[in-house]
């Protein structure tokens, strides 16, 4: 199964599936903000539950970087208060290039989801389609702490979402920590799914050191989707991950925390390349001041 859906399949599967629609997760969220409920409030595909990355797809932040990784008991309360099941499909989506869905799409692979896709062009696509959208005014307490607005209109009480039943399972996907990461770029293929500003060092908004890890490549996830967000070709990636030296080799993939980089391991599937993700990413690795720093194009 593809990992992406299109604005068309969605619509028919939500149109075909009467009573056992997919599970939605409205996964909106930008680093620098506003909070993404603030959005999703403001409409979303109809039946879908916001989820906070933040708070439901990381850990607390500290020496594991800004965006750890969840527990299993914490990653699987919170899939099961957005009402996520393991035999049902569970579709995510963002506004539109998919950078934070893919962090839910990798998290629940890793935990052992059986059916994951996401919404290719995420919220945007499906408002240019001109499908339907709901708006809902903020949640109160419910089963699990959710609501899904489904199709009222604004300001209706929504109807609380039926907990689900998902088992957490570690170790679906294969994982780097910080020594294997450094070993990837010596031995195989090490991606930095930043941007080349913050790779080089010139630029760093968000941690306090700025370079990248010595033997990475500069890859950033903006070149892996089109201008309205939506993944380019399978074949286009392909051939981008070769340019860059991601054939056979083995890949490693991390980013300032790694949200984006959980973005590039989906691109990179999308080419039929497995990888492994750096969760901890740079945010984790300049904790230490024994680890080297590499600043400049290369």
């Amino acid at each position: 199964m593809t990992p992406l859906i299109s604005v068309e399949e969605l619509a028919r599967l939500l149109l075909a599936a009467g009573g056992d629609p997919p599970t939605l997760l409205d996964v909106r969220w930008r680093l620098s903000g506003p909070p993404g409920i603030e959005a999703y409030q403001a409409g979303h595909v109809p039946g879908a539950v916001f989820v906070d990355l933040d708070r439901d797809l990381a850990g607390p932040p500290g020496p594991g970087g800004r965006h750890p990784m969840p527990s299993a008991a914490a990653f699987q309360a919170a899939m099961r208060g957005a009402g996520v099941s393991d035999g049902r499909l569970v579709v995510v989506y963002d506004d539109a290039d998919s950078t934070a869905a893919a962090r839910a799409w990798w998290l629940l692979r890793y935990f052992g989801h059986p059916r994951e896709r996401v919404l290719d062009g995420g919220y945007r696509a499906w408002t240019a389609a001109g499908q339907r959208s709901a708006i809902s005014l903020p949640a109160t307490a419910t089963v699990g702490g959710r609501r899904s607005a489904g199709s009222r209109a604004a300001g209706a009480p929504a109807a609380p979402v039926p907990p689900g039943d998902f088992t957490a399972s570690p170790g679906h996907l294969p994982l780097l920590d910080a020594a294997g990461a450094a070993a990837l770029a010596r031995t195989g293929v090490l991606l930095d799914a930043r941007s080349g500003e913050r790779y080089r060092g010139e630029n760093e908004p968000v941690d306090p050191v700025a370079g990248h890890i010595p033997g990475a490549v500069s890859a950033p996830t903006t070149e892996n989707v089109n201008e309205d967000g939506t993944f380019r070709p399978q074949a286009a990636l392909a051939a981008r991950f070769a340019a860059l030296g991601a054939t056979a080799e083995p890949v490693g993939v991390y980013c300032g925390s790694g949200v984006t980089a959980a973005h590039e391991v989906l691109a990179l599937t999308l080419a039929g390349l497995p990888a492994a993700l750096y969760l901890g990413s740079w945010s984790e690795w300049i904790t230490d001041p024994a680890r080297p720093v590499a600043t400049g194009p290369a």
